[in-house]
Parts: structure tokens; C-alpha cells; sequence
């Protein structure tokens, strides 16, 4: 693209996202942005959360943000792990679009890095969260104050692709490619087997393993135990996975639900909120990725769209659901947080942009359209740092709040869906790839 058309798409992003109030004019600048115009807008203010929005002596992502300034006692400098990691993959994608300089994206990396490298660990796993000006361990429960396996892969999905990135640059980027790889090589995931042919979630120094949390699919943690295979230092056999994560082969449990096929089994749910859909598949490629009990590309995409069909039969005659608003996952709600899902038990009336938004990658059409639909609604959901956590138009509830855990995936998916940037970064790793092939993938 030449200087003057990257100039006329910067000036109409520039001009859509000035835009406030509800004026006919405004309304009609909205309805005529492209869609690539309306996805960098959404990517950039997104991408702000991690870049200006970070916390300031760690560089990494505060666990939430609220616009309101108040928050949980001690809580505004706590940073989160697979926040984190979401984090530095939407910073690289912002890299790689031109919204800051490569230099200036390198000195981030550096600084979480360098955070990383002298932060609480746990058998080399990261705790949920630290206090971010101290690198200490604040303790998510009373006895979850040690390691956390699922947050620490999270956060070692992105820092693969950061190594990715820069293992062919200069020496300063090949220099941090390498501290990389020692941050990922400390991972005991082995350890965390308990041992036994399972992953365990947690391990605390203080409770060893008392929160007694075997992680078993399907759920949001696939990501894990591809890592845990792909480990050349503190791997697991392949029987962790098959014995564990897929349960010997109960996890595939054929149903439908919304009319819709889906082949594995949603923790007795029958399906589950839509973060399910993206936490793994950020790096993970889920295009064409099969093993001997999915596809997960079609799995993904009929989830999506169980999620979709539920809001739109909306069976609780919710204000403002539709085909142009439907998305449920764990999110800030009325009162408090919560995993709302497409069932009328967990279905609480809100919600949560980054459900449709992060889903651009399996729906496009259907996502693009919601995106659309809640940009035009303005400053009510849409702030500098893109779209709110959640809403309720039936309760008239409009917190201008943000989880770190929430957008992430919002600008991640819009970079996998442009460019598939992430994607590539992820999966070009030597020791990925040995871990799908250990583990039977077939992408």
C-alpha cells in the first residue's frame, strides 16, 4: 500500500473513531466504514490497552482497568499472566501494523521479559497474578498462591510467537529470543503431573496440592497440554494427553445443541461461554487441525454458532439480542463476574463483545456484523481503549470497564483473521510442531 492510501485509511479510522454522540452525520460515517477500516480501528484502541494501558514498571497487562478509577482494594497495579500473554501477541500484531515503531516494540518485550525473568515462579510456572511492581505473587485464592499451570500457558503462547518474531532480527532481537527460550525451557510441566497421566492446574509452596484440580477437556486449557508434549526440557508423554486431557476417549460425546452438531464433551454443559473457543487458538492454528477426536476448526465455528442461535431464539426475551448482537462468555455482569453461556441458567442478559468479536476467525460475516452493530452504538460501549468488558440492555448496564483476559483476544483474532500473523508465528516453532506430532495432530 502507498504512503497516500495508508494516509486516506488512517484519516477515515481517524475520523470513525472520533466520532461521539449520535448525529445523522456521525451515524453515516459509521454505516460507510469498510470493514478493513472498521477492524484496524477496533484492532489499535484495542491494542492500546496492552500498550498504553500496561502497567508501567513491569509493562504488562494490568489484570483490569476502569475508566471510573475504582477498583478492588490493592488491586490497580496487579498484572496478569494470561492476560499477559495475549497481550504481547497483540503488541507484536501492533508492531507489524505500524501502530508503533519496531524499536519501540522491542524495549516493551525487553521489559516484560526482564519482569519475567525475576518474577515469582513456581517449578518454572507463573502464578494468575503478581503485583506488577514488585514481581511478587498476589494470591488469586487463599490457596492458589503458587503456580497455575493453564495462566502459565497462556502466557507462553504468546512469548513462543515473540520469539518467533524476532529470532532472525538484530542481535538485540535475537538476544531476547534466546532469554525466551529459557523462560519456556524452566517450565516444569512435567512436574505438574502429580504423577500421574494428567495435568493438574495448580501448586502452591505453601498447600502443594490441595486445590486438586486435574484439568480435563474439553475446556479452554487444549493449549496446555500441546505444550506440556512440546516441551524438549519438561515434557509429558503422549499418554498425559489421551489419558488425561481426553479422558481415555470420553471426551468425545456427539450432540447437538441449538439444532447444531458438536462432537466433544462441554464438561456435562452441552456447550460452554465462547472463550472455550479462542484462549487456545490464538497461536494454536485451529485451520485444519485434527486429531483422533476432533476437528477443531468445525468444532469451533458450531460452538460459535450455538452461541449465536441461542441469542437469537432468545428464550429469556432479552432487550437488544439478535443476529447483529449475540455473544455470551465469562465476563464482568450485573453482579459481579460471571461464565454466562448460551442456557438459560447461565444466560444473565449480557453481553460480552470480545464472545462475537474474538470469533471473527470461524463466523466473519456474522462477526463483523456485531462489531459493526455495537461501534455504532458509541461512546455507551466503546471507549479509548476499545469495547467495553460487558453490557445489559435490559438492565441498563453500561460499566465502562475492561479485563485484560477480554480484550487480548478481541485484537488477536482480528490480526489472525486479516493476516493470520499469530498463527504463523505459533506454529512455525520447531518444538510446537514435535509436540502435535507427539501428540497425533494431523494439521
Amino acid at each position: 500500500m502507498n504512503l497516500f492510501k495508508q494516509f486516506i485509511l488512517l484519516f477515515i479510522v481517524f475520523a470513525a473513531t472520533a466520532c461521539k454522540g449520535g448525529s445523522k452525520a456521525d451515524d453515516n460515517t459509521k454505516a460507510e466504514l469498510s470493514d478493513e477500516a472498521l477492524m484496524d480501528s477496533v484492532q489499535r484502541s484495542t491494542f492500546n490497552y496492552f500498550w498504553d494501558g500496561a502497567e508501567p514498571t513491569s509493562g504488562m497487562a494490568r489484570e483490569r482497568y476502569h475508566v471510573d478509577g475504582v477498583y478492588p482494594e490493592n488491586d490497580k497495579n496487579i498484572v496478569t499472566t494470561g492476560g499477559s500473554g495475549f497481550g504481547v501477541m497483540a503488541i507484536l500484531a501492533g508492531i507489524d501494523r505500524g501502530y508503533v515503531t519496531r524499536q519501540e516494540g522491542l524495549e516493551r518485550m525487553n521489559k516484560i521479559v526482564g519482569f519475567l525473568e525475576k518474577a515469582d515462579r513456581f517449578h518454572g510456572a507463573f502464578p494468575h497474578w503478581w503485583n506488577g511492581e514488585t514481581g511478587k505473587v498476589k494470591p488469586f485464592g487463599q490457596k492458589d498462591d503458587g503456580g497455575d499451570l493453564v495462566e502459565t500457558a497462556f502466557l507462553i503462547q504468546g512469548l513462543l510467537a515473540v520469539r518467533q518474531y524476532y529470532l532472525n532480527g538484530s542481535e538485540e532481537e535475537k538476544a531476547l529470543a534466546a532469554r525466551i527460550d529459557n523462560i519456556w525451557q524452566a517450565v516444569e510441566w512435567d512436574w505438574y503431573r502429580n504423577g500421574k497421566n494428567v495435568l493438574y492446574w495448580h501448586w502452591s509452596p505453601d498447600y502443594a496440592w490441595e486445590m486438586n484440580f486435574p484439568v480435563r477437556g474439553y475446556n479452554e486449557c487444549l493449549i496446555m497440554y500441546v505444550l506440556a508434549a512440546s516441551s524438549p526440557t519438561h515434557g509429558v508423554p503422549a499418554e498425559v494427553y489421551h489419558e488425561g486431557w481426553a479422558e481415555s476417549g470420553a471426551i468425545v460425546s456427539p450432540h447437538e445443541v441449538e439444532g447444531i452438531p458438536l462432537q466433544l464433551h462441554y464438561q456435562g454443559t452441552g456447550t460452554s461461554p465462547l472463550f472455550w473457543a479462542h484462549y487456545s487458538f490464538l497461536g494454536l492454528n485451529p485451520t485444519n487441525l485434527k486429531d483422533k477426536y476432533a476437528s477443531y476448526f468445525d468444532e469451533m465455528k458450531n460452538l460459535t454458532l450455538v452461541n449465536r442461535a441461542y441469542c437469537i431464539r432468545n428464550p429469556k426475551d432479552y432487550k437488544g439480542y439478535g443476529d447483529d448482537c449475540w455473544g455470551l462468555t465469562a465476563s464482568y455482569s450485573v453482579d459481579g463476574y460471571a461464565a454466562h453461556a448460551p442456557n438459560e441458567t447461565s444466560d444473565l442478559g449480557v453481553i460480552s463483545p470480545t464472545a462475537a468479536l474474538s470469533s471473527i476467525v470461524y463466523t466473519p460475516e456474522y462477526s463483523l456484523k456485531v462489531m459493526r452493530h455495537l461501534y455504532g452504538m458509541g461512546d455507551k460501549v466503546y471507549g479509548k481503549y476499545g469495547f467495553y468488558d460487558a453490557f445489559s440492555e435490559t438492565a441498563n448496564w453500561y460499566p465502562k470497564r475492561y479485563l485484560a483476559i477480554d480484550q487480548g483476544p478481541i485484537a488477536v483474532m482480528i490480526e489472525n483473521y486479516r493476516s493470520g500473523l499469530l498463527w504463523k508465528l505459533f506454529m512455525s516453532h520447531p518444538d510446537v510442531q514435535q509436540g502435535l506430532k507427539k501428540l497425533g495432530f494431523n494439521e
